[in-house]
């Protein structure tokens, strides 16, 4: 509009350039195309938008919607897997972002971190999942610098499956932490004697397991606010990444599986966290640090020990006189 009006009062195109910060032939283009001339009362000029170029994940995002209409917390990893076997071809990224487009994350629980330096500490837990055939226990073993993680499934919890499964994370680790954090409420390795009203009052058996061992074992309730995340977090992240929406047929399989997922998914992925793979901080920071294995394995008190059979004695082939009654008869007048 002010342009039109100096344009009527006889002022040069070369000065309302100058006024406006545009080139001449700009003015003289609004002018030749009647842009000058249209009524502005209908309001500023509408342009389309432009046309939406094609990606290689739109013939597939039907199968990320199915899937997360059905499974609505599985991860952007999971789902690339799906649309890589249907014939996908593209990265990971647009999967990702597709994902969390039209599934929104939940808000990020607040937790006061506590890094502990290599070889230090280990944190323990059970974690229990339903399946058709019953309930089994997952033990679970996060260390604390590296976030290397060791599981395996139980039928029980127990202070034997608690042992066992310990010895198998250190063999996997190949060594031990300076010490293992628990949970103050699991009473497999908890006293009849609750007496003492506060930490961890561990009963005999694993106070011996322990010692044998070299580790110490602490409660993790007593720093909370400072250990919460280590734990707590890979048990969440097993239910969502591994055990959410994952078909098994038995005990062997559940572990089998589980087997695989540590060392194809849960030890090689990018922490959050740290910003690095799990197994990488740990060969580099965390293996030499840790204790050495214990010689033996801890024999528990009290178990069946296997002992060797007796040899048996050769027999001696001995010579006995008969002799008739009478004869006795006659000796003893």
């Amino acid at each position: 509009m002010r342009l039109k009006d100096y344009l009527e009062r006889g002022v040069s195109k070369a000065e309302l350039s100058r006024r406006f910060g545009v080139s001449r032939r700009t003015i003289h283009n609004w002018i030749e195309s009647g842009e000058l001339e249209r009524d502005l009362r209908a309001g500023a000029t509408r342009y389309s938008p432009r046309p939406r170029r094609p990606h290689k994940l739109d013939p597939y995002k039907g199968i990320i919607d199915e899937r997360l209409a059905e499974f609505p917390r599985l991860s952007a990893q999971r789902l690339f897997g799906d649309v890589r076997q249907a014939g996908y071809a593209g990265g990971y990224s647009r999967v990702r972002d597709y994902v969390h487009e039209v599934r929104p994350r939940d808000p990020a629980e607040p937790a006061e971190r506590f890094e502990t330096p290599p070889g230090h500490q280990g944190q323990v837990d059970f974690a229990t999942f339903t399946l058709p055939w019953g309930r089994r226990h997952a033990l679970l073993v996060v260390l604390g610098h590296s976030r290397l993680l060791w599981l395996r499934f139980y039928p029980r919890q127990t202070m034997p499956v608690l042992t066992e499964g310990l010895e198998s994370a250190f063999a996997r680790f190949g060594g031990v932490p300076a010490e293992l954090l628990f949970d103050q409420m699991r009473a497999v390795v908890l006293s009849d004697d609750r007496r003492s009203g506060g930490g961890l009052v561990l009963n005999a058996e694993f106070l011996r397991f322990s010692a044998h061992w070299g580790f110490v074992a602490r409660s993790c309730r007593a720093r909370r606010a400072q250990t919460k995340g280590k734990v707590e977090r890979p048990i969440r992240y097993l239910r969502d990444s591994f055990f959410y929406a994952r078909t098994f047929v038995s005990d062997e399989d559940l572990n089998e599986q589980a087997t695989r997922w540590l060392e194809d998914t849960a030890n090689v992925r990018v922490h959050g966290t740290t910003g690095e793979r799990p197994v990488d901080r740990f060969e580099r920071d965390e293996r030499a640090a840790l204790r050495p294995l214990a010689e033996r394995p801890y024999r528990r008190l009290g178990a069946a020990q296997a002992t060797p059979p007796a040899q048996r004695r050769p027999r001696v082939a001995v010579e006995v006189e008969k002799r008739p009654l009478r004869v006795y008869a006659e000796a003893t007048r």
